[in-house]
């Protein structure tokens, strides 16, 4: 179970039990899965900051909610701009959502922040149309700890 935790720990993001098993050389897929669960399970009955939660079909390790806003001075600058959040925020409000719509809302300078949030993978446009069909990514989820339960 160690082995696992030190796995998420050094790689700061979302792995799924294939790619803890590539990593900590455990053959087996089964017991990956089963050791990420205890160690879920072990970080819950401990009641500190830190949390490890499944997303999908991922797990990872972050800090609880509760933890996040005190030692946000210290976290690492945003991947996104702050007008691409704006948006971003706006598109997870509404997916899925049209470009055109978007467009609309925010002005033709929204076309910048969506192709800002589609080369760092936060959304993807769908052709639908004359438009595009915009959503979230599970990239989105992960980086913003959205369907864990802390």
């Amino acid at each position: 179970m160690n082995v696992v935790e030190a796995a998420l720990f050094a790689s700061g993001k979302a792995m799924s039990a294939q790619e803890i098993s590539m990593a900590i050389g455990i053959a087996s897929i089964g017991h990956v899965k089963r050791l990420a669960e205890e160690l879920m399970e072990d970080y819950s009955k401990r009641g500190g900051s830190l949390c490890v939660l499944k997303i999908g079909d991922k797990y990872i390790m972050s800090i609880k909610d509760s933890y996040a806003g005190r030692v946000s001075s210290v976290a690492g600058q945003p991947d996104i701009s702050k007008s691409a959040m704006r948006i971003l925020a706006y598109i997870s409000k509404n997916e899925p959502l049209m470009q055109s719509s978007l467009i609309k809302a925010f002005g033709s300078g929204a076309y910048d922040y969506v192709r800002e949030l589609t080369e760092n993978d936060f959304i993807r446009g769908v052709k639908e149309g004359r438009s595009k069909k915009l959503e979230t990514t599970q990239k989105f989820k992960e980086y913003f700890n959205l369907s864990g339960s802390q």
